[in-house]
């Protein structure tokens, strides 16, 4: 019998709605499931769409999924800024929208490499502290600056200061700081892709198999033997480079770290 709360094991895609937090969504997987649980990218309270939910001994594999690219759909107010970058925050300053054409040379402004600061309503640890918890403490702090990637930045609509914009961007690329770039701020936000997974295909009820976890790893299949080695932590000898699945009677061994020459078991699952 494994050790409490490892089983069952796996990925649940949720389709978050608006209101509670990330953290309470965790909570209720947890609570039906006996599990332990944890996400794998946290989404704001107003925000939806997906939320990747770890259960039990997949848990440990939330460092591979943390750093995927996310897809979002959202509608900025670019009539006002707030201070945290959406609706949720104290109102800084209104303006007449930007014209049509202004508002394109402001959007290719932002695709490509960029840098922007992080909102002060975020849950990046300042001095070992929340931000956020910060932020409602009324305590001023300087936010970092992040170089992120903007794949891709399309207006969809545009009517009355409201845009309506579809994002491709790296991990850790927060909108909320987009939409501030743009002179707006977030009405609405909607995550609709991390990596290969896609909110079309979130079911609570569903848990994706360890193995399926990370798809976008390729995939080593080992003998008895090699998977033996590879549980006791032993490096096994292979051609592969860089991070790789190894399985055995289809199931996820490890997460290993190859060199050409060598896998070396990284992350091994009980």
């Amino acid at each position: 019998m494994p050790p409490r709360g490892l089983e069952p094991a796996g990925l649940v895609l949720v389709d978050k709605p608006a209101g509670p937090s990330s953290f309470a969504l965790v909570r209720q997987l947890r609570s039906a499931t006996g599990a332990r649980a944890g996400h794998a990218g946290t989404l704001d309270p107003f925000a939806t769409g997906l939320l990747l939910v770890l259960l039990g001994a997949a848990t440990r594999l939330a460092q591979y999924l943390v750093g995927l690219d996310k897809r979002y759909e959202t509608l900025v107010d670019l009539r006002s800024t707030t201070a945290s970058g959406d609706l949720q925050g104290e109102q800084l300053e209104e303006h007449d929208p930007p014209a049509a054409d202004e508002l394109e040379r402001r959007l290719a402004a932002l695709r490509g490499t960029i840098e922007l600061r992080v909102p002060a309503v975020s849950a990046v640890k300042i001095a070992g502290e929340r931000a956020y918890k910060l932020a409602r403490a009324g305590v001023d702090v300087e936010m970092p600056i992040r170089t992120n990637q903007v794949h891709e930045l399309e207006l969809v609509d545009y009517e009355g200061g409201l845009a309506r914009l579809r994002l491709h961007v790296s991990s850790g690329t927060y909108v909320r700081a987009l939409a501030d770039a743009l002179g707006g701020h977030c009405v609405e936000l909607r995550r609709t892709t991390v990596g290969p997974f896609a909110v079309a295909d979130a079911d609570p009820e569903r848990i994706v198999a360890p193995l399926d976890v990370l798809p976008f790893l390729p995939l080593r299949e080992l003998d008895e033997a090699d998977a033996a080695a590879v549980r006791n932590g032993r490096a096994i000898a292979a051609t592969e480079e860089g991070a790789v699945r190894l399985a055995h009677g289809g199931r996820l061994v490890a997460v290993g770290a190859g060199d050409g020459a060598r896998i070396r078991p990284e992350t091994v699952m009980p």
